[in-house]
């Protein structure tokens, strides 16, 4: 495995009755924050919400994309995150200009919303099926905030570790099998082994290593693992999409200064223009195939 390696690793401790993910990213990170200006504590926080969007789709079923969005009237406008089940990840924060996002979640105060959003292929492209979880801010950082939740929703015991710095972002799952699986003190010797990680070896050490340096006395089982890169789902058709739902009286307001409607992806920064002159083709169509953008500006 090379240094650049972006992957998610699924593995067991089948004698504690154990399963578990990581995640740990490299390329595709720095892709993303590249695409934003983001002071030390947003980077961190984006980096970890980058890697729990990818951890949660080794742990649950996902046959379209899985997002992990916080939102507050804090300094941090939004923070959201996105992997798909073909491995892409894409991220943003928002936040007030010039200002820096909380060190600890409990200062967002209590308007803010985390939530986690499964988005799985419907029968009709254009409407998929959408679930969304609510998570309580309890913590004061997003694994303690996950781990409750998962707590709470589950019903399982759940052990969460997110890191991130300017190279590398990583995040470590576990979590107790339902059922008797596992022996009587499977899981507290996991998670034992679990506390003496620290942020600094999670973010230094590739998976299997980490796995094997960890637990190499519960003879853990790798059984699955999927490349991450960095890739994003906006396209012309897509801004075609989000135009049209806007209706062609308010587009051509927006295109009246410059003779054009022009729009960037605030996740890679791709740029689509639309002349006025496109206008009568554009809004005799019909809807297009694809849901609009989440973020466009």
């Amino acid at each position: 495995m090379t240094e650049t390696s972006d992957l998610l690793v699924r593995f067991l401790l089948p004698e504690a009755g154990v399963r578990g993910a990581h995640v740990r990213l490299s390329g595709s990170w720095r892709e993303i924050l590249s695409h934003g200006d983001y002071r030390p504590a947003a980077a961190r926080l984006l980096g970890e919400a980058c890697v729990a969007s990818a951890l949660f789709t080794g742990h649950i079923k996902i046959d379209g994309r899985l997002s992990v969005q916080l939102r507050s009237n804090s300094a941090l406008r939004t923070l959201f995150a996105e992997c798909t089940s073909a491995g892409t990840l894409r991220g943003i924060a928002q936040l007030e200009d010039g200002e820096d996002a909380p060190g600890d979640l409990a200062q967002l105060g209590d308007d803010a919303l985390l939530a986690i959003t499964i988005e799985n292929p419907g029968l009709d492209p254009r409407e998929p099926q959408r679930y969304q979880s609510l998570v309580a801010l309890q913590g004061n950082g997003l694994d303690e905030a996950f781990e409750n939740y998962f707590r709470h929703s589950e019903q399982l015991p759940t052990r969460l570790l997110l890191a991130a710095d300017g190279q590398h972002a990583a995040g470590l799952l576990l979590q107790k099998l339902p059922g008797d699986e596992g022996d009587g003190d499977g899981w507290v010797r996991a998670g034992a082994l679990f506390d003496t990680l620290a942020h600094d070896e999670l973010l230094a050490t590739d998976g299997p290593a980490l796995l094997h340096r960890l637990f190499h006395q519960e003879h853990p089982q790798l059984v699955g693992e999927k490349p991450l890169r960095f890739g994003c789902s906006c396209s012309r058709e897509r801004v075609a999409g989000m135009l049209q739902s806007l209706g062609e009286e308010e587009a051509r307001a927006a295109a009246e200064p410059t003779g054009q409607v022009e729009v960037r992806c605030e996740f890679c920064g791709q740029e689509y223009r639309f002349p006025l002159a496109e206008f009568g083709v554009l809004f005799s169509m019909g809807p297009a195939s694809q849901p609009a953008p989440e973020r466009l500006q």
